[in-house]
C-alpha cells in the first residue's frame, strides 16, 4: 500500500486517522523496507564526518569545521562566567520549565531565590529519580550536590498515589525499599528550599522533568542537556557526556538503576568544565564524532560476537579495516533482542523475497495476535494482492487523487454581467487566499470565472463567504465542480477539520503583500495562547502568499480568535479566517497537484459520472477490513507501546509522490494515543 491509498481512502481509514495522531513525511527511497531496516553498508573511516582532518590518535576538527560547531554558533568562542549559561525565561518556556505565573503550574512551590546572580554564585546539582504513578510520574528519591562535589541530600519520597510501575532498570527504586518510607513530597520542598542560598544557581541534565516532578519553581538554572549544543534539537544522554567529557562511567550495567546523586554530580562537574574551559575547547572535543566512532565500535563489537571464532579471524586477514555502517536489525539483534517479522511476503534483513500468495491479511492478524506480545520490536506488513499495486493501477490511481485534489481546490463563480470587471472579481476572491489559475468560462449564456487555489482552506472560504453574496455587481453561486468524487467533498472537509492535525490550527487569509512576519507576529501576539505563525512563501520570488496559519494551544483559544479576527484589519487589509484544514504532509501534495505537469482537474460540465467499478468497490471493502486489522491489533498490545504505520511512496507519470507517509501513537488504555 502506498501514501495514494491513504489519500484516496480517506474516510475509510476510520480508526488509522483517529488514533495515529502524529504524522510525519519519510525520505524517498527505492527500497522501502530495506531502507527502514538500514542496510548495513560499508563506510570508509574518513567518510565518517565531513571537515576532520585524522591525526594518529585522534580527530580533531578543522578551523572552518570548529565554526559550524553548534556551540561554538551558540556562545561564540570566547570564556564566559555562569551567568552566561543560565537559561533565560524564553528558553525555559521553550522546554517546558516550571513558569511562575504559568496556570499549568498552580500548586507548584517557590524556592524563593530570587537575589541577582553574579558569575560567582553558587551552583547545586539536582537529579530525581521518579516511578510511574496513578498519578504519573511522581518523585521517589532526590539528591542534591554542592559546587565541591558533596551529597547534601539524597532521600527517598513517598509517592502520594499508588505506584503502577517502579521503572527499577531506570529508577533503581523497588517496592521494598519504599514501604517503610515517611517522608513526603511536602518535606522535600519544605528541605529544599531552607537548604538553596537565594542567588543558588541549579543544574542538571534535562532537570525540567526533575522540577515538574518536584512541583518547584526556580528562577536560574543550567541545563547540560542544552549546554552542550546539538544540530537538529537533538541531545547528548548524559551518560556518554561524563564518559568523553569527564571521563567517568556512571550508570553502568552492574547497578540497579540510576543513582541520582551520581548523575546530579556528573551534571555539575558537566557545567562547571563548560564554564572553566570555554565554548571553543568544548567544541574541540568534536563530541558528534566521538559519538559516532562509539556507536560503531558497539555495533562492530555485537556483529563480531555473533561470528565464529574462525570466520573472524579469516575475515580480518582477508579485509583491509573498515567501519562498518550499523545496519537496524543487526543493532538490534547485538543488543540480545531477536525482532519479529511477519507479513504477505518473506521479510528479512535485505528486504523483500518472494510474495506468498497464499498467506492473507487476516493470516498476519491472527499471527501478530499471538507473537507481537512476546516480541521487544515487531515489524507487522499488511498488503493488497499484487493487481493492486501494479503500475498501471498506481498510475490510475494517482491520476485519481490528483483530480479530486483539484477539485477540491476548484471554484466555479458567476452568473456575472457581460460587461463585468475581471480585475474586481479577481481581487475579491484574492481575499480568501493565493490564487492558482483564473479563467473565464465563456462557453454559457452568461459569463463565469473558474479559479483554481494553491490550498484548500482558500477555497472552502470562498464556498463558504462569497456563495449568494453581490460581486461586480451581480448577486453571484460559488460552487465547487459537480463530479462523482466530489459528492462526499463536504464530508471529507469536515474530516479534514476534525484530524487532530488540525487541532487548534486556523488559517487568516487577506495579509497585504507589504506586511512582514514581524509585523504579523506584533498584530497576533495578543491572541491567548498563540504558539506558532507560519506564513507561506512562494519558493521562487520568496514573497508570501497573503495568508498565514496560527496554531494554539487549546482548541478553545482557536476558536475564540476566529471571532476576534474575522472582519478586523491589518494595515488596511481585511482579514478572514477559518479552521484549517490541511497538515503539512497534505500541504506537499498539493503543491505537487498545482506544479506537475498533468492535465488539470475535472470540468463541471464536461465530466462524465461514472459507476465505481467492481474492483474499485472491492478495494474500498478491502481497505475498510484492513483498518478494522490494525484496530485489532493496536488494542491487543500493551500499554506504552509504540507504534508506527508506514506508506511508502510512488513514483507516477504526474510527479514524484516517492517521499511516503508515516503515522505514529503511543498504546493508551484511555481510548486516545499520547505522542
Amino acid at each position: 500500500m502506498s501514501q495514494l491509498h491513504f489519500y484516496e481512502f480517506y474516510l475509510q481509514f476510520k480508526h488509522l486517522r483517529k488514533v495515529f495522531q502524529h504524522r510525519f513525511t519519510l525520505t524517498p527511497s527505492t527500497n522501502f523496507l530495506a531502507s527502514l531496516y538500514g542496510e548495513g553498508a560499508d563506510l570508509k573511516p574518513q567518510d565518517t564526518a565531513q571537515g576532520l582532518t585524522s591525526t594518529s590518535s585522534e580527530c580533531v576538527p578543522t578551523s572552518s569545521a570548529l565554526q559550524c560547531d553548534p556551540i561554538i554558533q551558540k556562545y561564540g568562542e570566547k570564556k564566559r562566567g555562569l551567568t552566561s549559561y543560565t537559561l533565560t525565561l524564553e528558553e525555559q518556556k521553550k522546554n517546558d520549565y516550571p513558569i511562575k505565573g504559568s496556570p499549568a503550574c498552580k500548586g507548584y512551590i517557590d524556592t524563593e531565590c530570587h537575589q541577582q546572580r553574579t558569575d560567582s554564585s553558587p551552583l547545586f546539582g539536582l537529579d530525581c529519580e521518579m516511578c510511574l504513578t496513578a498519578k504519573g510520574n511522581e518523585v521517589t528519591r532526590v539528591s542534591l550536590v554542592d559546587a565541591q562535589g558533596q551529597c547534601l541530600l539524597n532521600e527517598l519520597v513517598k509517592p502520594e498515589t499508588t505506584v503502577v510501575n517502579y521503572r527499577t532498570r531506570f529508577s533503581g527504586i523497588t517496592k521494598k525499599m519504599l514501604l517503610p518510607v515517611k517522608t513526603r513530597l511536602s518535606d522535600i520542598q519544605t528541605r529544599l528550599k531552607k537548604m538553596l542560598p537565594h542567588d543558588a544557581v541549579l543544574v542538571g541534565h534535562s532537570l525540567n522533568a526533575d522540577l515538574q516532578a518536584l512541583e518547584m519553581i526556580h528562577p536560574s538554572v543550567i541545563d547540560t542537556s542544552l549546554l552542550f549544543a546539538r544540530n537538529k534539537g537533538r541531545r547528548f544522554k548524559l551518560k556518554f557526556l561524563a564518559k568523553a567529557v569527564l571521563g567517568k562511567e556512571i550508570q553502568c550495567e552492574e547497578k540497579l538503576g540510576h543513582d541520582p546523586a551520581e548523575d546530579a554530580r556528573a551534571a555539575l562537574e558537566l557545567a562547571q568544565f563548560f564554564i572553566e574551559q570555554g565554548p571553543a575547547k568544548v567544541a574541540e572535543l568534536n563530541l558528534e564524532m566521538l559519538l559516532t566512532t562509539e556507536k560503531l565500535a558497539e555495533v562492530s563489537q555485537n556483529k563480531a560476537a555473533l561470528q565464529p571464532e574462525g570466520c573472524r579471524i579469516q575475515k580480518q586477514l582477508n579485509e583491509p579495516p573498515r567501519l562498518s555502517k550499523p545496519c537496524f536489525l543487526d543493532c538490534l539483534q547485538g543488543t540480545g533482542q531477536k525482532p519479529l517479522l511477519l507479513g504477505r511476503q518473506e521479510l528479512n534483513s535485505s528486504g523483500l523475497c518472494q510474495s506468498n500468495p497464499s498467506i492473507s491479511n487476516k493470516q498476519v492478524l491472527q499471527r501478530a495476535l499471538e507473537d507481537v506480545p512476546l516480541s521487544t520490536f515487531s515489524i507487522i506488513q499488511f498488503g493488497l494482492g499484487p493487481e493492486y499495486i501494479a503500475s498501471h493501477h498506481l498510475a490510475g490511481l494517482c491520476e485519481k487523487v490528483r483530480s479530486k485534489l483539484t477539485d477540491m481546490l476548484t471554484i466555479y463563480a458567476g452568473p456575472f454581467e457581460k460587461s463585468f470587471c475581471l480585475k474586481s472579481v479577481e481581487k475579491e476572491f484574492g481575499k480568501c487566499g493565493p490564487i492558482h489559475s483564473f479563467t473565464v468560462v465563456t462557453e454559457t449564456y452568461k459569463p463565469y470565472v473558474c479559479i483554481q487555489y494553491e490550498v484548500l482552506e482558500a477555497a472552502q472560504l470562498a464556498v463558504e463567504s462569497l456563495n449568494e453574496a453581490e460581486v461586480a455587481g451581480s448577486c453571484i453561486k460559488v460552487q465547487r465542480p459537480v463530479t462523482a468524487a466530489m459528492l462526499d467533498c463536504d464530508v471529507l472537509i469536515k474530516e479534514l477539520e476534525l484530524d487532530v492535525e488540525n487541532e487548534g490550527v486556523i488559517y487568516v487569509a487577506g495579509l497585504k503583500k507589504s506586511l512582514t512576519e514581524t509585523d504579523l507576529q506584533e498584530k497576533f501576539s495578543q491572541l491567548k495562547d498563540l504558539e506558532t505563525l507560519f506564513l507561506p512563501k512562494d519558493h521562487q520570488s520568496g514573497k508570501h502568499r497573503n495568508c498565514c496559519f496560527l496554531r494554539f494551544r487549546t482548541p478553545q483559544s482557536a476558536a475564540d480568535a476566529l471571532e476576534l479576527i474575522n472582519g478586523g484589519a491589518v494595515r488596511g487589509g481585511k482579514l478572514s479566517s477559518r479552521h484549517a484544514l490541511a497538515a503539512g504532509h497534505l500541504w506537499r501534495w498539493i503543491w505537487l497537484v498545482n506544479h506537475s505537469n498533468g492535465t488539470q482537474g475535472g470540468n463541471i460540465f464536461h465530466k462524465k459520472m461514472e459507476q465505481l467499478s467492481d474492483s474499485e468497490q472491492d478495494l474500498r471493502k478491502k481497505v475498510k477490513k484492513l483498518d478494522h486489522h490494525i484496530k485489532k491489533l493496536y488494542r491487543s498490545l500493551q500499554n506504552n507501546t509504540l507504534c508506527v504505520v508506514l506508506f511508502p511512496g510512488v513514483n507516477s507519470l504526474y510527479g514524484s509522490q516517492s517521499s511516503g507517509l508515516g503515522l505514529m501513537a503511543i498504546k493508551d488504555d484511555r481510548g486516545r494515543s499520547a505522542c
